[in-house]
């Protein structure tokens, strides 16, 4: 049997927590909803997946490579919310309790750690994982590298079919598709007049965005041929912005991200502080009972 590598991209999750779960505090008043959310479904990874290594990613620092491509990148993001700043070393806390690796390097986004050890492992032969919203995984996705995404509803991990199936083009298509439609999330701009069905039914049949703008001016409709000539040297530098660097030199070995036991001493200390008595339940073994959690919890939907 192959390993298995689940790599999670924290902030991901820990954005879908802190929206998800609202008005959750603790014993002390202070808000534990991104703690609460974030543990719940990194437990319920790894007991649904059962991965022999797990690391979970963290940006660090600048990008300082995409912000001199565009200045402008991800400037729309609002700052973290002081709520969810107040619950990061929380977060970090239950990670070290359970004694998962952390994943993060100065100045490189999480996206691109991810990539790097997702196609390391992939060459070594492990299934790995991917647990994110981020839709620039797709493009990484192969026999041995699948995408999880947070919503219920989507089920099994997203494979190359599934990425067929949801976009219409190959996984290694995805760069030029998101170059041509664009990534709000990360205000990268696309080509005006090219949405999703436009850019899949294109890159079908002219296989490349290098082969679509070399007959652009062919196109049977010729305002759409201007708009892409037009948009040639933006797509170039989307291409840069959107492609995940899988080629960083990291500082350790798959090998190191080995899931271990949990402290469960310290991770039953945590949850005590806290007052997740549903959590303290499942790691008695018992069955978990959200009603015991603070009053006005609400029912929650963060599996993945």
């Amino acid at each position: 049997m192959s390993e298995k590598l689940l790599l999670v991209d924290a902030f991901s999750l820990i954005y879908r927590a802190f929206y998800a779960i609202r008005s959750l505090t603790g014993p002390r008043g202070e808000p534990v909803n991104a703690i609460y959310g974030f543990t719940k479904m990194l437990r319920k990874l790894l007991a649904t997946h059962t991965p022999s290594h797990c690391a979970i990613a963290f940006d660090l620092g600048a990008p300082h490579h995409r912000l001199e491509l565009l200045p402008s990148y991800k400037e729309q993001r609002p700052p973290t919310p002081p709520d969810l700043e107040a619950q990061l070393s929380g977060i970090r806390d239950v990670i070290r309790a359970m004694r998962l690796g952390v994943a993060e390097i100065e100045g490189e986004e999480a996206d691109d750690v991810i990539a790097t050890l997702a196609l390391r492992a992939a060459r070594q032969n492990y299934d790995v994982l991917i647990a994110s919203q981020d839709k620039d995984f797709f493009q990484i996705v192969g026999p041995h590298i699948r995408v999880l995404r947070p919503d219920p509803a989507e089920g099994a991990p997203v494979d190359v079919k599934g990425v067929e199936a949801r976009y219409g083009v190959r996984p290694e298509q995805m760069v030029d598709f998101l170059s041509l439609v664009g990534d709000s999330v990360d205000n990268i701009p696309g080509v005006p007049g090219i949405g999703p069905k436009t850019a899949a039914a294109l890159l079908r049949r002219h296989g490349s965005l290098d082969e679509l703008l070399a007959h652009a001016s062919a196109l049977e409709k010729p305002g759409l041929g201007k708009s892409l000539l037009e948009a040639a040297p933006r797509l170039q530098i989307n291409r840069q912005l959107i492609r995940l660097h899988g080629d960083l030199a990291l500082p350790w070995s798959i090998e190191e991200f080995k899931v271990q036991p949990p402290d469960q001493a310290r991770l039953r200390e945590l949850l005590t502080q806290w007052g997740f008595r549903s959590l303290l339940a499942e790691l008695d073994q018992s069955q978990p009972d959200h009603s015991k959690d603070n009053p006005g919890q609400g029912e929650l939907r963060l599996e993945l």
